[in-house]
C-alpha cells in the first residue's frame, strides 16, 4: 500500500484545500478496499450529498473526512441538523478518516468507522455562526472520536504502518451485529457499555468492575432507574453476539 499522495494531480491548483481534496480522494480510490467485502471502492462521479465512495460489490457507502497533522479527539463535520437526521435514516454512510502529514503529503493514519457506531451522543453541536457571517445562524457539528468504542475505529494504517487486510475485514465483521439494533437509543446503551469495557483497558474483567460505571451511566440515562439491570442486559447481548466470552459467574473476556 502506497502512503504518499500523487502531487502531480494538483500542480494547477492555487487553493490548498482543493488540492488536498483531489489528492486524498485519488489516494482512497487507488489504495483502499471495502472493509465489508474486500473489493475496490469507487468514487461517486456526481458529488452525492451523502457519500463520496461506494463498493460496487456489496453497495456499502463511505464519506471521507481528512485532517492534517493528527487525528485528535474530534473531526469537524457539516450541518448539525442534517447529521442528526442522517443518523436515523437508512442511507447513512460509514466514515473514512484520513490523517496526513502536510509537509510530506504522506498518510499517517487511515480509519473506517462503521455507520452503526454513529449515535447522537457522538455528535457535538457547534455554536451558530455570527450575524456577520455569510451563513449567519448556521449550526455545524463535530464528530467526537473519543466517544466511539475502540472496536469502532478500524485502522487500515496506524502511525504510518499499514495493517493486514485480513485483520481489517475481520474487525469490520466483528461488530456488524450492531446493525440489528435499529433503535438508536438501544444502540446507544450498547455503545456506552462497550466504552466502559474499553476504559478498563484489559481483556478480562468482572461484572462488578462494570458496575463501577453506574453513576456515569445514570447521568447519561437519567430516565432509567435500573442501571445495573441494563448493564447486565447489554453484557448478555454482547456475549450472545460473540463480542464477549462468559468465563464464570460475573467474569467476562473480550474475544
Amino acid at each position: 500500500m502506497l502512503l504518499n499522495f500523487n502531487t502531480t494531480l494538483v500542480t494547477q491548483y492555487k487553493s490548498q484545500s482543493q488540492a488536498i481534496r483531489v489528492m486524498t480522494e485519488d489516494w482512497v480510490k487507488n489504495e483502499i478496499f471495502c472493509p465489508n467485502c474486500g473489493s475496490v471502492v469507487k468514487d461517486f462521479e456526481n458529488n452525492k450529498p451523502v457519500a463520496d465512495f461506494y463498493c460496487e460489490n456489496c453497495r456499502e457507502e463511505y464519506e471521507l473526512k481528512s485532517k492534517k497533522n493528527d487525528m485528535g479527539k474530534k473531526i469537524v463535520d457539516g450541518d448539525y441538523g442534517k447529521m442528526i437526521e442522517r443518523l436515523n435514516s437508512t442511507n447513512n454512510p460509514s466514515f473514512f478518516f484520513l490523517n496526513y502529514d502536510l509537509r510530506t503529503y504522506k498518510v499517517q493514519n487511515f480509519v473506517v468507522i462503521p455507520k452503526h457506531f454513529f449515535v447522537p451522543e457522538i455528535i457535538e453541536k457547534r455554536k451558530p455562526l455570527s450575524e456577520n457571517a455569510r451563513r449567519a445562524g448556521w449550526i455545524g457539528c463535530n464528530i467526537l472520536l473519543q466517544s466511539i468504542p475502540q472496536s469502532g475505529k478500524i485502522f487500515y494504517i496506524k502511525n504510518g504502518t499499514p495493517e493486514n487486510k485480513g485483520d481489517v475485514l475481520k474487525n469490520w465483521q466483528k461488530t456488524l451485529f450492531l446493525r440489528e439494533s435499529g433503535n438508536v437509543d438501544l444502540r446507544g446503551w450498547i455503545l456506552d457499555v462497550m466504552n466502559c469495557i474499553d476504559k478498563l483497558n484489559k481483556k478480562d474483567f468482572t461484572l462488578d468492575e462494570i458496575y463501577g460505571f453506574e453513576n456515569i451511566l445514570s447521568e447519561k440515562h437519567p430516565e432509567n432507574k435500573h442501571v445495573k439491570d441494563k448493564i447486565r442486559q447489554q453484557l448478555q447481548f454482547l456475549r450472545d453476539k460473540g463480542y464477549l466470552k462468559f468465563l464464570d459467574r460475573g467474569k467476562y473476556k473480550l474475544t
